[in-house]
């Protein structure tokens, strides 16, 4: 049995029940209870790339749920944690390590899920001793930007964690909603942007928090869906001429049988991400057996804005319920 495993069995079975309200009961720990403590765990130049890992205050060897921050890959910082999913995590024994990695535009594609890679293998061997982290059996969860490197962690890293929860995220790079210019309000804002008027503000070094740019990269990001620019300008590559070169990037063109167990959690109409690429994804994954949960909040936005509240709680229930079936088996 893993340590894992045997955290998440001396959990009383009524916890594990569907009426649990995941998260929303009081907190078993207080946050002096609880220690964060900063690694870096790769540095390039002078730019040191750091991961946090929060945890109780004792030398307990802990599983380790892996968290990574969204923002379109522009934005963003290890800081930005679902409060929902470290809860989750810290009351249930475990540690959540939050990781930072560089941002686009300053940063390209490829170096930035290299980064991503790095996390993972600093947290495999180092992790154990630095932090007293169990890391057989990894959960990994992101939202957004965070939940497509998520999925893309399900086939570029090893070993294979032992379960993905990915909210809001995304399995292509090269799809129209991305490729061309959004239609949508929220990125077109009250006036088209200029590339005068938004150049300075990612025209700085290469950073791996966005806290530490001096510039807006917000309203770079919603330069790039004004114009569908977007996966160009995190990759170098034209998505229309060029399209090969993102493969071995998208989650959606590498699903095999090994993949991880994958929770898929999305609003049907988010108009950042399309509900339609976690509906891609699910069936890459029926197609090739693996388990997996597509749960659609009806009426939900990116983030799940607008949705039933009951609903995106008993996503909760359920992201829960299924990370612990698989990490059990």
């Amino acid at each position: 049995m893993t340590r894992l495993q045997d955290f998440m069995r001396r959990i009383p079975h009524q916890l594990l029940s569907a009426s649990l309200l995941v998260l929303m009961a009081p907190a078993l720990l207080s946050a002096e209870e609880i220690k964060v403590t900063t690694y870096t765990y790769k540095k390039v130049g002078n730019l040191e790339i750091k991961l946090d890992v929060h945890r109780e205050d004792d030398d307990r060897v802990r599983p380790a749920v892996v968290w990574i921050h969204g923002g379109a890959l522009i934005m963003g910082h290890r800081a930005g944690i679902s409060g929902r999913v470290k809860k989750a995590a810290l009351e249930r024994g475990c540690a959540l390590v939050s990781i930072d990695y560089r941002l686009a535009p300053e940063t390209q594609l490829p170096e930035i899920i290299a980064d991503v890679e790095d996390a993972f293998r600093w947290i495999h061997e180092q992790g154990p001793t630095q932090a007293n982290l169990d890391t057989s059996q990894l959960i990994v969860s992101g939202g957004s930007a965070g939940g497509y490197l998520t999925l893309l962690v399900g086939h570029r890293v090893k070993p294979r964690p032992a379960a993905l929860v990915a909210f809001w995220g995304y399995g292509s790079l090269v799809a129209p909603w991305y490729a061309e210019p959004s239609p949508h309000r929220r990125h077109q804002g009250a006036k088209k942007l200029s590339r005068a008027q938004v150049q300075e503000e990612v025209s700085g070094p290469p950073i791996s928090d966005s806290r530490k740019r001096k510039g807006n990269g917000g309203l770079f990001y919603q330069y790039c869906r004004q114009h569908g620019i977007w996966p160009k300008e995190v990759s170098g590559w034209d998505p229309k001429t060029e399209a090969d070169k993102f493969a071995p990037y998208m989650p959606v063109r590498n699903v095999t049988k090994d993949y991880p167990p994958t929770f898929l959690f999305h609003g049907t109409e988010d108009t950042d991400v399309p509900f339609e690429e976690s509906v891609g994804m699910a069936r890459e994954f029926k197609k090739h057996g693996v388990p997996h949960v597509l749960f659609d909040v009806h009426g939900g936005e990116h983030g799940l804005g607008g949705g039933d509240p009951k609903r995106i709680n008993e996503g909760y229930e359920q992201a829960l319920e299924f990370v612990l079936k698989h990490v059990d088996e």
